[in-house]
């Protein structure tokens, strides 16, 4: 399927259907030949391209759990047009720009030009990972929360990169885990707290945190965690680019080898590779 021993058909997504213009009884107008069928079949396209998306992401989901040690070694694939829609869709539309300066609005008024041309720098390795814009967000003790801007292009290719890893790596976690998992959080993890102190008898509670995890892992270490379970190449190199890209302040870019940027998609997965293979 999607490892050494097989192929998989690549997944298609959908688009959200637009808006039909209203028409006023008082102003009765002639229907142009064709909008209705074409706006039926557009819709019809997109839910089975939704379809297929999720289906091929379900082929991982199987192969990961039924082999555990399995090694992935032909996933790039996976990377469509299909699904780069798919992840777009899923942006917060009104977020800052990166240092790009492209807005999501900007990007969707010729959404499908847009992504066949970054789905072909992806796959022919044209595609090249853009700085991060700081910014800096106030915390309760006074002090000041680095955060990273993406760029629009980035954040596509980094979340359609962790939909496809994350098919892999929910399969290993533990029940125990909820740290940016899937419709799984903060209330979710306090719940299974009351339910585990109230049924068994517990003498210990740790609260514990690693102080300034993200900004001080080893990159090389992400990347051997990684090659467990990760074995196409392309997608080694992509997210190498991400780690890479690095930081732009006031001007100065900051590349270093070490932490992944706050605020950037890269973070959860690095949580998700190190926990899943930790478990």
């Amino acid at each position: 399927m999607m490892h050494e021993r097989g192929k998989s058909d690549p997944g298609t997504v959908a688009k959200k259907p637009t808006n039909k213009a209203k028409q006023f009884a008082a102003e009765p107008v002639e229907p142009r030949a064709g909008t209705e069928g074409n706006a039926g079949q557009q819709s019809t396209c997109r839910a089975q391209n939704r379809i297929s998306v999720s289906q091929a992401l379900d082929r991982i989901r199987q192969v990961a759990r039924e082999r555990k040690k399995e090694r992935f070694t032909a996933l790039f694939h996976h990377i469509s047009v299909e699904l780069l829609e798919a992840v777009f869709r899923e942006l917060n539309s009104d977020a800052a720009a990166g240092i790009d300066g492209l807005r999501w609005k900007d990007y969707e008024a010729d959404l499908k030009h847009n992504l066949e041309v970054l789905h072909q720098r992806l796959h022919r390795g044209a595609y090249r990972a853009l700085p991060a814009r700081r910014r800096y967000i106030p915390k309760p003790d006074g002090r000041q929360r680095p955060l990273a801007v993406t760029a629009l292009e980035d954040k596509i290719v980094q979340r359609a990169v962790v939909a496809v890893l994350s098919a892999i790596y929910e399969e290993d976690f533990l029940g125990l885990s909820y740290g940016f998992r899937p419709n799984r959080g903060a209330h979710d993890a306090l719940d299974a707290l009351v339910v585990g102190i109230s049924s068994t008898k517990v003498n210990w509670i740790v609260d514990a945190d690693i102080r300034s995890f993200f900004d001080e892992i080893s990159q090389s270490w992400i990347i051997r965690f990684l090659k467990h379970r990760i074995g196409d190449p392309r997608i080694i190199r992509l997210i190498q680019k991400f780690l890479k890209a690095g930081i732009l302040e006031d001007g100065a870019l900051t590349v270093s080898d070490k932490g992944t940027v706050q605020g950037s998609v890269m973070t959860p997965l690095t949580q998700k590779i190190t926990s899943a293979l930790s478990a």
